[in-house]
C-alpha cells in the first residue's frame, strides 16, 4: 500500500518530517510564506518532494490534484495546521480574523480531493470564544461529506515532546473505510530539558554562532535583562524578580495580570514551556536557559520541538523563530501518522 499524502500549510515541515518517518510518501508542501518553502527546499536530507509557495486558494478548483498527478478519492493523506494566530487566547484585538476562515477552506480543499484520511492542527483556543464556531462548522461539514471525524486535545508532552504543548487534533476518515480511528494512548515518558539540550556546549559570548551548531547563538541582552535573569534560579519568573528589577508594567501582580512566565528561566528536569515563535526573548516566557544568563538559541528552540540538530532554517532570527515555534513537533507528528497507518492496516 502507497500510503500518499499532501502537506497543506506545511510551514518549516515539522509534520512533514514527522509522516515521512511514518513512513507516508509526501507528495507536496505548500505554504504560502517563502521563507518556509525555502526551508523545506534547503533540507535535501530529509525531504526531497516538491514544495511550491502559494495560498490554498490557488490550490482549488482541481489545482492541487493536477500538481500531484492524482484524480479525487486517490490521495491517502491531506494534512494541515491552517494559520491559527487568529484563535489564539494571547492575541490582543477583534474577535474576527480573516486567516480563521482558511479552516473552512481546508474543509473545501478535503472535499475536493476526497482523501481516505485527514488530519489538521490547531491551537487549543479553536475551541474558545473565537474559534467554537468555526469549528463546529467545519466538523458538520466534514461529516455532510462522507467523514468521520475524531477530535482531541493532545498534549504532546505525553507523546516524548519534551515541551508542554497543547494542540487540538481533527482526524477524518471516509464513512466507506470505516470509523475505527483512535488516537494514541500517551506514553508519560517525560523528556526532559537536560535530556534534550544539555549535551549543547555554551555558544560564544560575542553572540557569533557556535562552530560546530550554526543555530546555536546567544542573543544580545540589556545589561537590565542580564541581573534580572542572574536574579532568578532556574523555574523562577518574574514573581520572583526584586521590585527593582520588575518593568513597570509588571508592579501589579501577576493574580491580576497574568504573564507569570515572562522573565523566566526553564528547569533542567522539567519539560520546556511552550515553544512559541518568540521563544527567542528571555522577556516573552520562561525561555531562559536554565543555568546560564541567556535566552535559549534557536538551535535549542528546535531541539525542544524535536527537529533533527542539522535541520537548516531560512531567513532572520526572527524568522527562524517563527518557523520554529509555529510547526507540529516532527515527534508527534510521526505518533499521529503511525497511528493512522496502523488504523488503516488493522482493517
Amino acid at each position: 500500500m502507497r500510503f500518499t499524502c499532501v502537506d497543506s500549510f506545511s510551514g518549516a515541515g515539522g509534520l512533514t518530517l514527522g509522516l515521512i518517518e511514518s513512513g507516508f510518501d509526501v507528495l507536496l508542501s505548500f505554504d504560502i510564506d517563502k521563507k518556509c518553502i525555502e526551508t523545506i527546499k534547503s533540507n535535501p536530507r530529509y525531504i526531497s518532494h516538491p514544495a511550491v509557495c502559494t495560498d490554498i486558494q490557488d490550490m482549488l478548483d482541481g489545482r492541487l490534484l493536477e500538481m500531484v498527478g492524482l484524480k479525487q478519492g486517490e490521495l491517502f493523506l491531506l494534512a494541515g495546521g491552517p494559520p491559527c494566530q487568529g484563535f489564539s487566547i494571547q492575541r490582543i484585538g477583534d474577535d474576527v480574523d480573516d486567516r480563521n476562515n482558511l479552516v473552512l477552506l481546508y474543509g473545501k480543499l478535503v472535499d475536493e480531493v476526497r482523501p481516505a484520511f485527514f488530519v489538521m492542527e490547531n491551537v487549543s483556543g479553536i475551541q474558545g470564544k473565537r474559534g467554537k464556531a468555526i469549528l463546529s462548522e467545519l466538523i458538520a461539514f466534514m461529516e455532510k461529506i462522507g467523514y468521520v471525524v475524531h477530535k482531541k486535545l493532545i498534549n504532546a508532552e505525553q507523546h516524548g515532546v519534551p515541551q508542554r504543548r497543547k494542540r487540538i487534533f481533527l482526524v477524518g476518515e471516509l464513512n466507506d473505510i470505516g470509523s475505527g480511528y483512535s488516537f494514541p494512548l500517551p506514553d508519560d515518558k517525560k523528556i526532559t530539558v537536560r535530556d534534550t539540550i544539555g549535551f549543547l556546549p555554551p555558544p560564544p559570548e560575542d553572540c557569533k554562532p557556535h562552530p560546530d551548531y550554526p543555530l546555536h547563538r546567544r542573543d544580545r541582552l540589556s545589561d537590565k535583562n542580564i541581573k534580572r535573569i542572574n536574579a532568578i534560579e532556574q523555574g523562577q519568573g518574574r514573581d520572583h524578580l526584586p521590585d527593582e528589577l520588575l518593568a513597570d508594567c509588571h508592579k501589579i501582580d501577576s493574580a491580576i495580570i497574568g504573564h507569570r512566565n515572562v522573565y523566566g528561566r526553564m528547569s533542567w528536569d522539567e519539560v520546556a514551556p511552550t515553544i512559541t515563535a518568540r521563544f527567542d526573548s528571555f522577556t516573552r516566557g520562561k525561555f531562559g536557559h536554565p543555568d546560564q544568563p541567556r535566552s535559549i538559541s534557536l538551535l535549542e528552540g528546535a531541539l525542544l520541538q524535536t527537529f533533527p540538530y542539522d535541520y537548516f532554517f531560512a531567513g532572520s532570527k526572527v524568522d527562524i523563530a517563527r518557523q520554529i515555534g509555529n510547526a507540529v513537533p516532527p515527534r508527534l507528528a510521526k505518533i499521529i501518522g503511525d497511528s493512522i497507518i496502523s488504523c488503516y492496516e488493522e482493517r
